[in-house]
């Protein structure tokens, strides 16, 4: 890092987390390539508690350059430089930072204190009493201008000496302002929502010492719950579970007794709900609750009779060039008429033929005009790639429940809520066996009771990723009108596919599952030959025409020999190898080439990009003509999003993803590696959600035993969730 000392010229843009840009006028630096700019002015940025233009400051980080903004000093670390001096003092006094002190005054104190004049003021307030002419008033308004300028810099600094960094300190400031520093020291764990729980509790272990206070029992205990949740995708947990989670992630020891009477004391406060033996967090009971209360709210209104659905189904087929059975028309005319309706079915069992149907015979129904379409329907899915694929299927506009509810990234929550509803009269959400109880809980609170709701989805897929078992609760609770598809439509005679996704969600396969079908094969090697037949099966596939755009490697885990961290690079190395044509930039042990495949691995709705969509690097850019300072354009599907270098933490290769990040898509050709190296990450439910991706062709590569002992490893489905008892209770 380099250095800059000078002062603040002007604001630019000031953002409500600290974030500033300014112009800085630079007295001295460390920076030879900002030697010519020394008495002029720079533009900068970074985070700051405040600025005063009155002020020296010392700024250290380095200059880049932004596509957008052109040169700007990037801010990482800085002071506020103390007057020095006989003439720097005075001026300072007689600043419009310091009140009841004009030039004379200033010019009086300094004669008396001398240079340490600032010092000493702090020190005590009656050192200005000592200064001819000054009254009690006037030394109080002097003293107490100067203790706040200059408390704001010493919490920053004791922040930072604790060991919070600037953007965590201006964290604190922004939430307990002056007394940051009494209540750190009261309740640091009051910070859990801004900042990582364990960072906090290791800078409280190094302020106490003492492992086992009260304070930080109680905050493990409401960490734990969360984790724990995280972790399981459970809604509530027994004393047992919490006991054995508390030792081993904190080393904090409880006896029944112990644990039962902190218990006891959070849920005195509200944080925590007891019922029978099951301890809930009270967000997710009250998630679980609310929930309950508005699916019922929406299902005890009057249904709708259709009207002449024969003849309009007919006309829809005619128009369409489309033949729906029985079952496909009981669950449209049902869909149509009840106020919640769940649809499940795995592959080629036409939910999306269902979608459609739905959607266009509504239209029918209501004589809906272009405008009435757009503002009485949405439809809804959980991953922008999901979205897309309803979008493409109905000819309407679709998008992620985040985009719906207009969720802000910073804040973590949503613009669409209870109090700001949504006023849609049909919504059909698909995918709806990744929602996690939170999300569908925002989804209710934002939408109006007098709705047509419709869930679609595959049961036998992987759960959602956050705790909740919404999908199962809400079939399992036999409330809601239920549509399960059964039947396949093969896509060929020997089509296998959707057939053995059938076989694996009911455990039965059959004797020939192994062998070569139209759209399938199962490779048999061993694990030490599962990489290398993947190379080879790419290699032939690039010269039939498949590029990486239509074939998609899946696999559990990350890491490993077959991990997806390996394949990557393998894959990298065989789709898009280095060229002296293709920029690349290493960023820690992954190196980034223009051309490359990636995957999104957070939401980020300002720029349209969702976790688990799939773009390719278009262009890095070299901002000034260094690899140190560098932008990637990448494209999501016609959405070009640029990535600061710092941004690509976000950003994984896309060649092998995890079976978890691919739901919600579907790709034309898959390749599936199964070795008992991947343990207890090969079960039932994951090897379903991957078979179920393949739309033309699956190859599973590896070993049978494994892939037989994934089947029958039932490892997903112990989620304790009390959804389904609480709509049972309340009918």
């Amino acid at each position: 890092m380099s250095f800059i000392k000078g002062k603040v010229r002007n604001k630019i843009f000031e953002g409500d987390s600290g974030y500033k840009v300014g112009l800085f006028k630079i007295k001295e630096t460390d920076d030879e390539n900002l030697q010519d700019y020394i008495n002029k002015v720079i533009t900068f940025c970074g985070y700051f508690a405040d600025l005063n233009m009155e002020d020296t400051y010392n700024f250290e980080g380095e200059y880049v350059y932004n596509e957008r903004y052109g040169y700007q000093y990037k801010v990482l670390e800085y002071s506020r430089v103390e007057p020095e001096g006989r003439d720097a003092i005075i001026e300072f006094l007689s600043s419009d930072l310091i009140k009841g002190c004009g030039e004379k005054r200033a010019i009086k104190i300094v004669d008396t204190l001398g240079d340490d004049a600032l010092n000493l003021i702090k020190e005590n307030r009656d050192n200005l009493l000592l200064v001819p002419g000054i009254t009690a008033k006037a030394a109080d308004k002097i003293y107490e201008s100067v203790l706040t300028y200059a408390s704001t810099d010493d919490i920053i600094v004791e922040l930072k000496n604790m060991g919070f960094t600037i953007r965590e300190a201006l964290m604190v400031l922004n939430k307990f302002g002056m007394d940051s520093i009494k209540q750190v020291k009261e309740n640091i764990y009051a910070l859990d929502l801004e900042i990582d729980f364990d960072k906090l509790d290791r800078i409280y272990l190094r302020m106490i010492g003492s492992a086992n206070t009260d304070l930080r029992v109680k905050a493990c205990i409401i960490n734990s719950f969360k984790l724990m949740s995280m972790n399981e995708g459970s809604t509530y947990f027994s004393l047992e579970e919490l006991a054995s989670f508390i030792k081993i992630k904190y080393q904090i020891f409880l006896d029944e007794e112990e644990l039962i009477n902190y218990l006891t004391e959070l849920i005195n406060v509200g944080l925590v709900v007891k019922e029978g033996s099951k301890y809930f967090l009270m967000d997710y009971y009250k998630m679980e609750v609310d929930v309950a209360n508005n699916l019922l709210a929406i299902n005890s209104l009057k249904k709708d009779l259709v009207e002449n659905f024969e003849d309009r189904i007919k006309e829809i087929e005619e128009n369409y060039q489309v033949k729906y059975n029985v079952d496909q028309k009981k669950a449209i005319k049902k869909a149509l008429e009840n106020r919640i309706t769940i649809i499940t079915g795995g592959p080629g069992t036409g939910k999306t033929t269902l979608i459609n149907a739905i959607v266009k015979l509504y239209i029918n129904i209501y004589k809906l005009n272009f405008k009435e379409v757009i503002t009485d329907i949405a439809l809804l899915a959980p991953t922008g790639r999901a979205a897309k694929k309803m979008s493409e299927s109905t000819g309407l506009g679709a998008m992620t429940i985040h985009r719906y509810l207009k969720w802000n990234k910073d804040k973590n929550d949503f613009q669409v809520n209870e109090y700001n509803k949504n006023n849609q009269k049909l919504i059909i959400v698909d995918e709806v066996s990744m929602i996690d109880i939170h999300l569908f809980d925002a989804l209710l609170k934002g939408i109006n009771s007098n709705i047509k709701l419709i869930l679609v989805g595959d049961a036998n897929q992987l759960p959602s990723v956050g705790p909740g078992n919404v999908l199962n609760d809400l079939i399992h609770s036999e409330l809601f009108q239920y549509c399960p598809l059964e039947r396949i439509y093969r896509q060929s005679a020997n089509s296998y596919i959707p057939i053995l996704a059938k076989e694996i969600k009911d455990k039965s396969l059959s004797p020939n599952f192994n062998e070569q079908k139209d759209d399938y094969n199962f490779l048999q090697v061993s694990t030490s030959k599962i990489k290398e037949t993947i190379g080879k099966i790419v290699v032939m596939s690039k010269e039939k025409g498949l590029n990486e755009n239509s074939l998609q490697v899946l696999a559990p885990m990350y890491k490993g020999e077959n991990g997806i961290d390996n394949l990557n690079i393998l894959l990298q190395n065989l789709y898009n190898p280095a060229d002296e044509d293709k920029l690349e930039i290493k960023i820690g042990d992954v190196v980034f080439r223009e051309g490359d495949k990636v995957l999104q691995l957070v939401n980020n709705p300002d720029a349209n990009v969702f976790n688990g969509d799939i773009g390719f690097i278009k262009k890095i850019i070299l901002k000034d003509g260094s690899k140190r300072n560098v932008k990637f354009s990448i494209d999501f599907d016609g959405n070009k999003v640029e990535y600061e270098k710092e941004d690509m933490l976000s950003v994984k290769h896309a060649y092998a993803i995890t079976i978890h990040k691919s739901q919600g898509s579907e790709f034309p050709h898959v390749i599936m590696p199964v070795s008992k190296s991947y343990y207890k990450m090969l079960y039932n439910k994951l090897i379903y959600t991957g078979v179920s991706r393949a739309k033309k062709s699956l190859v599973i590569i590896g070993e049978e035993e494994a892939f037989l002992m994934g089947i029958a490893n039932e490892y997903s489905n112990d989620r304790k969730t009390a959804l389904m008892t609480r709509l049972m209770n309340n009918i």
